[in-house]
């Protein structure tokens, strides 16, 4: 099984990992606009190739794991070129513009819109990992408009690395998405500001900093050059949860200017059942 994996850091790079660790039989292209990366793909020992755009016709299984602009670029082109007979999935975190952009192409069949929610606040080839897909939800869109087998195809990588499948159409997964990933990395680059901002001297946020504020700033590491397009794309929901938000923050300002801390209390009370939701999460 020949798989092209086009962008090789966490994300492409932990499902090369994964996928030679699950099949013996497969063979990894790599395919990159970063010749350092690469290179260091192929020192760290996850893609047996370097290939480019041009050889896309042998893959079997083409994974897309770039920025969600450039995926909506180049998805049409990598449609065209493979054969009837190869699975194409990506891995964006927006779904809506990348399903419509392809809509009419004779081999919409080929492709299949997948969201696995996993990663970390890394970035590049040295931050890919094994098992990083293990037990994580893979959510994927308008399936029936793949063909069955290539369908059965990508459940057999995504069971193999352990993910679990949800099914869901491409405008409510932006906007559900938009709530609990996009806002969260938002609020975590704007603390971030605020910190750095406030606290001119770098020694005294290292010395204070908490637990509590190391995790909940730990999103701010993540990589602008990926996070920019997401938030671009999915705009319109992403302002819509703003909004919602800076009110929330908005009316806790008030009742703390009001000394109701009795509402405060009962506020941060309701909310703590989010501990049910979320049990189990790490």
């Amino acid at each position: 099984m020949k798989v092209f994996i086009i962008g090789v850091g966490l994300i492409g790079g932990s499902f090369a990992i994964d996928i030679k660790a699950a099949f013996n039989e497969a063979e990894i292209y790599g395919v990159d606009i970063s010749a350092q990366y690469l290179d260091k793909a192929m020192s760290l020992g996850f893609i047996d190739k370097k290939s480019s755009l041009d050889d896309i016709y042998k893959a079997d299984v083409v994974i897309v794991a770039i920025p969600v602009d450039a995926t909506v670029k180049i998805l049409a082109e990598i449609l065209n070129q493979v054969t009837d007979e190869c699975l194409v999935f990506d891995v964006g975190s927006t779904k809506e513009k990348l399903c419509s952009s392809i809509r009419n192409h004779p081999k919409r069949r080929n492709y299949l819109a997948a969201h696995p929610i996993a990663g970390t606040e890394y970035s590049g080839p040295q931050a890919a990992i094994a098992n990083l897909y293990r037990g994580k939800t893979n959510i994927i869109c308008e399936v029936e408009k793949t063909a069955f087998k290539l369908q059965e195809r990508g459940m057999e990588i995504f069971t193999r690395l352990g993910m679990r499948i949800r099914y869901m159409d491409p405008a409510s997964h932006d906007k559900h998405i938009a709530y609990v990933s996009h806002l969260s990395h938002i609020s975590s680059f704007m603390l971030g500001k605020t910190v750095i901002e406030k606290e001119k001297n770098e020694r005294d946020i290292f010395d204070m900093a908490g637990s509590g504020f190391a995790s909940t700033v730990r999103l701010a590491k993540s990589s602008p050059a990926m996070w920019t397009p997401i938030f671009k794309d999915n705009k319109k929901n992403v302002i819509e949860t703003l909004e919602e938000y800076i009110a929330n923050l908005t009316q806790f300002k008030e009742l703390m200017k009001n000394d109701n801390f009795e509402k405060i209390h009962k506020e941060m009370e309701d909310t703590n059942h989010i501990k049910t939701i979320l049990k189990g999460i790490v």
